[in-house]
């Protein structure tokens, strides 16, 4: 864990108090039959014409070869940031290497200048019908599994079904509204979904991967195993050593390769993800040549540690590229599952016991803004007084909401840096007082008599300096509070099973976000274990105000409703907000190509980059 964790890769009308029975679709506004088209987005709206050449923001032209080799910023599903044990990234069993989904085609695939865009892959088009609960894809004939046979329809229907009966819970729990999914032949698959389905589902079958029926139809699909499944995406599994490296292949003559979703993407011959149970070893990794490319998530390296040789003769370069994601809700987040922290004022006094701006000033250079919001860094944070549209979502659960939710939102509280913050700790222990926490000898006891504990869990020490004095000021307030390190493989099974008191997460959402709001904050997912509902979130109003936001049929309807899921949320004191940063530190050896245009909702890399022969040979000349 480090400062910034890495990512695991929302006007409502006067009728919006009915959204519940509003369909929610992705057809064009006044749509009323069959449309084909070359994409999807939630609102129909797609900025490439069906005869687009390429994306704005790659090369077209940028070669093919050499290797990219990094530490893996993000994680899909089961895959761990420390280690691996398992090439199946798709079941909650194991911790799976990252990087899997580069192996596997989908019916469709993101653009990265556009919210949540997404054009044809192994499909040419997609027919949506007009009640927006049927949709064909149409599979292209040259789609092909590694081996050589061809991808079908039955394929895409087999991965579908298969996924929604034994995926990860997370998976299951998305494809829920996701009713059939058939092969009319090999060509055409037809899928089915629930009325008042999610606005998103459609989008994230559509980025699902295709499985081999006849692949899968001889081995089981829900155990973690060392072999490398039968994929058909851009890159196959190559070489790898577990819980140290795995490194991905470039398929040679791949059939995707020159569709206009690929074109000047996926040059690297070779992409390889290496592991490091500690970020410090494996910061001097980098600076050995050991890999080629870093994404910095800790202040006090880039700020300190960027001045070896290589740096200062330029074969390290660095940036700082933006990012227009929303930043998402990094924090403590508290496990309300556990009796002791029911009461929502001992959860604000928690948040009354963290110094955010001595910790910044101190610890981490001052590189970070405050994180207050669920929806950090975007137009769906709420601020100010609710307005009359988002008033007339929350007014039905005036009495069942405090007052707080109608007035002016949330803010964890300010202090002056200093590490003096008395005046926060006075109020911390009145509301511990007023919640029945007593002093006894100096702890503090729960109302029933049992001393208050808490126990942060971690899984790499990195993250401990920003622990020490929230820890310090907890035991001013009578908690006594520790840290529990606790290895890869076992912290992941502690957090899939709620089993922890407070760790530290970053949730990241969509521009659009949808139906992974219930993975995230609904009372559904607070039960099943592997959910990203850490904090068990399990509020009647929040699950009312997801399904409001999921039913949101344009975009500034999905703002206020996303604002308003916000006040509730923000109210319940669910987790102690962190800090953020709306942008990327990377840093690099000087062997890479890059194009000039940025994509605006993705990072690019090493998706967009390619490996530059003349810049290698000067960096190994160098060297």
């Amino acid at each position: 864990m480090a400062e910034q964790t890495r990512r695991r890769v929302l006007k409502a009308a006067a009728g919006v108090a009915a959204m519940a029975a509003i369909r929610a679709d992705i057809l064009p506004a006044g749509a009323d039959q069959d449309v084909d088209a070359h994409g999807l987005s939630a609102f129909g709206d797609l900025a490439y014409p069906a005869d687009f050449n390429h994306f704005r923001y790659v090369d077209p032209n940028a070669p093919k070869g050499g290797t990219f080799s990094q530490i893996g910023p993000g994680r899909e599903y089961n895959q761990n940031f420390l280690t691996f044990n398992s090439l199946n990234s798709y079941i909650l069993k194991g911790d799976a290497a990252q990087g899997m989904e580069l192996t596997f085609a989908t019916l469709m695939v993101r653009c990265g200048d556009e919210p949540d865009a997404m054009y044809g892959l192994a499909a040419a088009k997609v027919r949506r019908a007009a009640d927006g609960l049927t949709y064909t894809f149409f599979i292209r004939p040259e789609a092909k599994f590694h081996d050589g046979t061809r991808l079908t329809a039955r394929d895409v229907a087999f991965s579908l079904n298969l996924l929604k009966e034994k995926g990860h819970p997370i998976i299951t729990q998305l494809l829920r509204d996701l009713t059939g999914a058939k092969a009319n032949d090999d060509a055409s698959v037809t899928v089915t979904f629930a009325p008042k389905r999610a606005r998103d589902v459609p989008l994230f079958v559509a980025g699902l991967p295709i499985f081999s029926q006849a692949y899968y139809t001889a081995k089981p699909f829900d155990e973690s195993t060392l072999d490398a499944p039968l994929g058909s995406g851009a890159y196959k599994v190559g070489h790898f050593e577990v819980g140290r490296f795995i490194e991905y292949e470039r398929v040679k003559n791949w059939w995707g390769a020159d569709l206009p979703v690929s074109r000047g993407q996926n040059n690297f011959d070779t992409v390889r993800f290496e592991y490091y149970r500690d970020r410090e070893i494996g910061f001097e990794g980098f600076t050995a040549d050991n890999y080629l490319f870093r994404e910095e998530f800790t202040s006090r390296t880039w700020k300190t540690r960027y001045d070896f040789p290589a740096v200062q003769d330029g074969r390290v370069k660095r940036d700082t590229i933006p990012d227009d994601n929303p930043s998402g809700a990094q924090g403590w987040f508290i496990n309300t599952r556990r009796p002791k922290f029911a009461d929502a004022r001992l959860r604000e006094a928690l948040n009354d016991a963290f110094d955010f701006e001595w910790t910044n000033k101190t610890i981490m250079y001052g590189c970070y803004d405050r994180t207050v919001s669920m929806f950090q860094n975007s137009d769906m944070m709420a601020a100010g007084r609710p307005g009359a549209e988002e008033l007339a979502l929350l007014e039905r659960f005036r009495g069942r909401l405090p007052d707080e939710v109608f007035g002016e939102p949330y803010l964890p509280p300010v202090t002056n840096g200093s590490g003096d913050n008395r005046a926060q700790l006075r109020k911390a222990a009145q509301l511990l007082q007023d919640a029945g926490c007593t002093l006894k000898e100096g702890k503090r006891i729960l109302p029933s008599g049992e001393p208050i504990t808490i126990e942060f869990l971690l899984d790499e020490p990195t993250f401990e300096p920003h622990h020490m004095a929230f820890i310090k000021n907890l035991g001013i307030l009578g908690i006594d509070a520790a840290i529990r390190l606790v290895d890869p493989v076992q912290y992941r099974a502690r957090l899939d099973g709620f089993d922890f008191d407070l760790t530290v997460d970053r949730l990241s959402f969509s521009s659009t976000p949808g139906d992974s709001l219930r993975s995230y904050f609904s009372s559904q997912a607070a039960a099943i274990k592997g959910s990203y509902n850490h904090a068990g979130i399990a509020n009647p109003a929040i699950d009312a105000l997801i399904e409001i936001v999921i039913a949101a049929e344009t975009r500034p309807a999905l703002v206020t409703a996303c604002r308003a899921l916000d006040r509730v949320i923000r109210a319940g004191r669910y987790w102690i907000p962190q800090w953020y940063k709306p942008s990327h530190w990377i840093a690099y050896w000087d062997v890479f190509g890059r194009p000039p245009a940025q994509p605006r909702y993705f990072r690019g890399i090493p998706e967009t980059w390619w490996s530059d022969r003349d810049r290698a040979a000067k960096i190994q000349k160098a060297g």
